[in-house]
């Protein structure tokens, strides 16, 4: 994935909100979420029968406003659901949905097929196989979502807005955007979902577990003085390292266990930083995502890796890729613990 570099100033701002704020500010916004979320959806009255005939039950629908700011009309708990994103496969199956998924997203067989977007564990633990798959890369086939008639489409941003607003104009199928860009926006997610499938009790218990451990996460990036500066990258090619800016999620990950992000103030939600930049910046900690192809010595391998005081340091660590890409319940779940461990590994 190509990106244009944008480069942060080489000295990113202090951060001047306390992590305590930052939670207090996520819980508030979730419960607005689930308020606001309730006041999207309206129920479709039933035709009026005529006198002396039965009148078939007309299919329920909702209106859906998705991450992107879309209204999308869905229908309510439907049996037949294609999903494009494993953090949305993820909360499908925290919320107790799983018979209700018949297709997810992969790559083309000769590219990886669906290990290319599913770990080992994902798929044994969702009992996915190849027969649900429907290539995402390295280009989209919407034929393959036809084929497994899907009464709707839950996606994220790995497939264009383009080209699912093109099932629903074509083909009728309606599909809602899922793509979570902060921390609560995992909430909203769950909320939402719930919703449209009739489990706002699972999706409440589960929403309660996320705010539980965010709010630990506070607790404990805000009782250490320890505030690192962070490169966190994903990538990396022959021009330097991919990482998270403004807006992205991975940012908000180093925020909430206590670090700065050399990124923090670059004008691109994805910037890619030069080696130069980073020698410039001389972050404490990277931490780099490992997985899907890449690992340590595909890093090392990148342009001045050796020559960067937290490497030199051993202050390097790989992280895994979906806690740093996947917006979803598990990497609040598992993933927060992992990095505060990172920052604060006594917990103090």
């Amino acid at each position: 994935m190509l990106m244009t570099l944008n480069r942060p100033p080489s000295a990113p701002a202090a951060r001047t909100v306390s992590l305590t704020w930052v939670v207090v500010l996520i819980l508030v916004v979730a419960g607005a979420a689930v308020a606001a979320t309730a006041a999207y959806y309206a129920l479709k009255p039933a035709p009026v029968s005529t006198p002396g005939t039965v009148a078939p039950p007309a299919p329920r629908t909702v209106q859906v406003t998705d991450d992107l700011g879309r209204t999308v009309t869905v229908p309510i708990d439907p049996a037949r659901v294609v999903v494009l994103g494993p953090s949305i496969m993820d909360i499908m199956y925290r919320l107790g949905l799983r018979s209700h998924v018949v297709g997810v997203d992969c790559y083309a067989a000769a590219d990886g097929g669906l290990s290319e977007d599913y770990s080992p564990d994902q798929v044994a633990l969702w009992n996915l196989s190849s027969s649900m798959c429907v290539q995402v890369g390295p280009e989209f086939a919407p034929e393959m979502v036809v084929n497994l008639t899907p009464d709707l489409v839950l996606a994220a941003t790995i497939v264009s807005v383009a080209e699912v607003e093109e099932i629903t104009s074509q083909l009728g199928i309606p599909v809602v955007m899922l793509q979570a860009p902060t921390l609560s926006g995992v909430l909203y997610d769950d909320e939402l979902v719930g919703q449209i499938f009739g489990n706002l009790t699972s999706a409440t218990a589960l929403n309660a577990q996320l705010s539980s451990e965010l709010f630990n996460a506070t607790n404990v990036s805000g009782s250490s003085y320890a505030n690192p500066t962070v490169l966190l990258t994903y990538s990396v090619d022959s021009n330097g390292y991919w990482t998270f800016g403004p807006g992205s999620f991975g940012l908000s990950l180093v925020e909430i266990a206590g670090g700065t992000s050399i990124s923090g103030n670059s004008t691109s939600p994805y910037p890619e930083l030069s080696p130069a930049q980073i020698l410039l910046d001389d972050p404490n900690r990277i931490i780099y995502g490992v997985g899907y192809g890449l690992s340590e010595s595909t890093y090392a391998g990148g342009p001045d890796w050796a020559d960067f005081g937290a490497v030199q340091a051993g202050n390097a660590t790989g992280i895994d890729s979906n806690w740093l890409t996947e917006p979803d319940p598990t990497m609040i779940l598992e993933g927060i613990p992992a990095w505060l461990d990172l920052f604060h590994p006594t917990g103090a």
